[in-house]
């Protein structure tokens, strides 16, 4: 009973120094991260010559917090605990403009050749055109069965093409982004990601870049095609790919219940906190215990900083919907469906609307799970740029 009566006080002085931290933290000026690249930058046309445009330039952004230490003590993490509200954003009616950019790649001849991504191309093209009154005439589609140059989804014609999307975009524009690809992961160089690691894409010329350059990293989507986007302008995006769970970077993510996702921390500081109090009531291990204590609660403070930052930053007065069709460390299937190849997310999306033609956003998620729940373990995500009401009617 001494035992556990000192470890109670133990985490009795741990939770002590926890608010000398955040105390301390509102007297040091918060730093904010850099900007992303100013949207200018771009092409103002897709199709312009390759020289005439920069790729989005990945910047490590400032840390925005501190660090410090008291004679005698460990080094302490100093993060600011206040938590940023959503911007005032505003949901498009989709009656403005309204394009499309399609990307299918095969990877033909390749270790890695899928079967169903330009067929998933094809089937998303008619599937817009049919349910949702896009013209064929304004959409670009990049495919690798393609004979000209400017339409092969090379890295180059990938972001020149994501840049004539949100060209001029405007109040109540619809634009939507389908991707049926190869994804991956790689580390995270900016701290940005609670798991360390950015969510990619791969062009179908990545192997000729050095190391793993070739790929399009998460960052840099967001920063293509959520950031350039005005108040009120939709932006719909599907990415049929592996690891795409939060592949643009967007803050709110949503379960098949409504509600955004967090991460559980009291669950974690629970077992945590549980875990260091069996160890020093069993043995009398004062310093491991108390150890335990402080690298959870860093741990918590640490990942509690990295979601409130991303929400600040990753948030847009744009409205901006994605479901992409499998978690972040999850694969996405290459299927076949009634004898022909497809993408499982591209198919089990084209679906849920012939079931179901009117469905809201909930809705949707849902039914796409239950399609592939049939067959595949793969398990859809929903995220938005802002809060939304998932109860409201999908339009795109």
């Amino acid at each position: 009973m001494d035992h556990l009566k000192k470890y109670h006080q133990q985490y009795k002085q741990f939770k002590q120094e926890q608010q000398y931290q955040e105390q301390t933290y509102q007297e040091q000026e918060q730093q904010q991260y850099a900007p992303p690249p100013p949207a200018n930058t771009y092409p103002t046309s897709y199709g312009q010559p390759l020289d005439q445009f920069q790729d989005p330039r990945r910047q490590t952004p400032e840390p925005s917090y501190v660090t410090s230490s008291r004679p005698g003590d460990d080094l302490y993490l100093h993060v600011n605990p206040n938590q940023s509200e959503a911007p005032e954003f505003k949901l498009s009616s989709c009656q403005g403009r309204k394009r499309a950019l399609l990307i299918g790649i095969n990877y033909f001849g390749s270790k890695n050749q899928l079967n169903g991504c330009i067929n998933d191309v094809h089937n998303v093209k008619s599937f817009l055109i049919e349910r949702f009154n896009f013209k064929e005439e304004d959409m670009v589609i990049l495919t690798d069965d393609k004979q000209d140059p400017k339409f092969i989804p090379t890295r180059a014609n990938i972001i020149s093409a994501c840049n004539w999307l949100v060209r001029d975009a405007d109040d109540d524009d619809s634009f939507f982004f389908h991707y049926s690809g190869h994804g991956g992961s790689v580390q995270d160089v900016s701290g940005d990601e609670d798991d360390g690691f950015d969510e990619t894409i791969y062009p179908v010329d990545f192997e000729s870049y050095e190391g793993e350059s070739g790929q399009i990293i998460d960052d840099d989507l967001h920063a293509m095609l959520v950031k350039p986007l005005p108040k009120g302008c939709r932006l719909t995006c599907i990415f049929d790919s592996c690891h795409s769970g939060t592949v643009l970077d967007l803050p709110y993510v949503y379960s098949t219940k409504g509600t955004i996702k967090q991460q559980n921390l009291f669950k974690d500081a629970g077992m945590g906190l549980l875990s260091a109090g069996i160890q020093y009531a069993t043995t009398g291990q004062k310093d491991k215990a108390l150890s335990s204590l402080m690298a959870l609660g860093k741990q918590m403070i640490e990942t509690k900083r990295t979601e409130s930052a991303n929400r600040e930053r990753n948030s847009s007065t744009a409205d901006v919907v994605m479901f992409s069709g499998c978690k972040d460390d999850q694969t996405s299937a290459d299927a076949s469906e009634a004898g022909k190849a497809t993408g499982a997310m591209s198919y089990a999306f084209i679906r849920s609307f012939r079931e179901h033609p009117q469905q809201t956003y909930l809705e949707l998620l849902n039914n796409v799970r239950d399609i592939l729940r049939e067959k595949y373990s793969q398990r859809p995500q929903f995220s938005c740029s802002h809060p939304l009401d998932v109860n409201i009617e999908f339009i795109c």
